[in-house]
């Protein structure tokens, strides 16, 4: 295996014959079974990296961001390891209720809960995160009984615009004024959220919303008298997807946090809350490897050398939506030398369907398999089926076993849909 590849690949890859080996599966073995692209999740980093969460803030509640990849199988992993999840539409529920998730373990977030979900949350006895002033009144008129309020504290955090979640301005939460009428009217609300944004690389915002919701508790306080139970810091940490990225670990990341909540709570005479912590990136990412059939090899200019594979932006949007960046490696043929960077290019007609932009590869033929790493979050979960290509299916690999998690969509799937 490429060395600089050791830190992005799931904890059980290793390198035999020259071939990638996932969780004691060989790459060519999962390709012959399921097909490609397929994305296969590592069980036993998924398992790790819940472990880490937990062992850094023992007692809190650690809710799996379901939507960065919805699974009945993954949401079983990880309820066995006791984690809850944090849902945020009627599907997504769904998927955590048939994965067996206790309700109690359950956080209902969203800016335009269905009334469906509302009802079924307070079913279930699960924590509802209210949004706006209008949702509280509704989630009272079908007796819910447990909230939280989502505050939004004007922090701008070190991430793409588009999963900024803590600004002015954000469509998220209720800024601190309506907050404090939130808590007026519901007195009973357990505590208070805030989550400052997605794929956080810096440790700077974070901090400082641990330092702005202590400040907020105060005035909440000497205002209403109220002092939150539970404090919700949302998730946020994210992954590097090449080496060129910083990187935290889990610890580094939540050590930091509860380090300044433990240093700020008590100067303000504040009891300890009750937290939750709300990971999805971070706990799935690098489980997930796609692996892709190389189809042409083409020369586009003395400066580009296109690969191209059998999927691309239906599966994987993120560098299309978010100018993400990727690595791979050729999975059959791990230990040879590289010969050239090449772009990766997916197979749909559109000129923005690159995967990467360039990567160091020995030279591919037609029928390599390459294998992408890191692809475990917001892949299959904000896929499509642009140009009528099927979703590709999920496999969960471990101690030498693959077992199918998601199907294959076939085009029949697709044309079943019209009318």
């Amino acid at each position: 295996m490429p060395a600089v590849l050791t830190d992005l690949l799931p904890d059980t890859a290793r390198v035999a014959d020259g071939e990638l080996v996932l969780g004691g599966v060989r790459s060519t073995e999962l390709a012959r079974e399921f097909g490609t692209p397929v994305v296969v999740y590592d069980e036993a980093t998924i398992r790790g990296h819940a472990r880490a969460y937990l062992t850094a803030a023992p007692g809190a509640l650690v809710a799996y961001g379901t939507k960065a990849f919805p699974s009945v199988a993954v949401l079983q992993v990880l309820a066995e390891e006791g984690l809850g999840a944090d849902v945020s539409t009627v599907g997504e529920l769904e998927f955590a209720l048939r994965a067996g998730v206790p309700g109690e373990r359950l956080v209902i977030h969203g800016n335009n809960k269905e009334d469906e979900l509302l009802r079924r949350a307070a079913g279930s006895g699960a924590l509802i995160v209210l949004d706006s002033l209008e949702e509280l009144e509704r989630a009272r008129a079908i007796d819910a009984t447990r909230f939280l309020v989502r505050v939004t504290p004007g922090i701008e955090a070190d991430t793409h615009e588009a999963v900024k979640t803590a600004h002015h301005g954000s469509k998220f939460g209720l800024p601190p004024d309506d907050a404090v009428e939130a808590i007026r009217r519901l007195p009973e609300c357990e505590g208070l959220h805030v989550h400052v944004g997605s794929q956080l690389l810096h440790f700077g915002a974070s901090l400082m919303t641990v330092d702005w919701i202590s400040s907020f508790a105060v005035r909440l306080r000497a205002e209403l008298g109220w002092t939150p139970r539970v404090i919700d810091l949302g998730g946020g940490l994210g992954v590097r997807h090449v080496l060129e990225e910083p990187s935290f670990t889990i610890e580094e990341f939540v050590g930091g946090l509860l380090g300044e909540l433990q240093r700020t709570w008590p100067l303000q005479g504040l009891p300890d809350p009750q937290l939750i912590f709300e990971p999805g990136r971070s706990l799935v990412s690098r489980a997930g490897v796609t692996l892709y059939t190389v189809g042409g090899v083409k020369r586009a200019s003395a400066a580009t050398t296109y690969v191209t594979v059998d999927g691309g932006m239906s599966d994987n949007p993120r560098p299309a939506m978010y100018n993400a960046r990727y690595t791979a490696l050729l999975a059959n043929r791990a230990d040879e030398d590289v010969a050239e960077p090449y772009s990766v290019a997916g197979k749909h007609c559109e000129s923005g369907d690159v995967l990467i932009e360039r990567v160091d590869l020995p030279e591919p033929r037609r029928g390599d398999l390459l294998a992408v790493p890191v692809t475990g979050a917001y892949t299959l979960a904000m896929s499509s089926t642009y140009n009528a290509v099927p979703r590709p299916p999920a496999v969960l690999v471990r101690d030498g076993e693959a077992r199918l998690i998601r199907r294959r969509e076939t085009v029949d799937d697709l044309l079943a849909l019209e009318t």
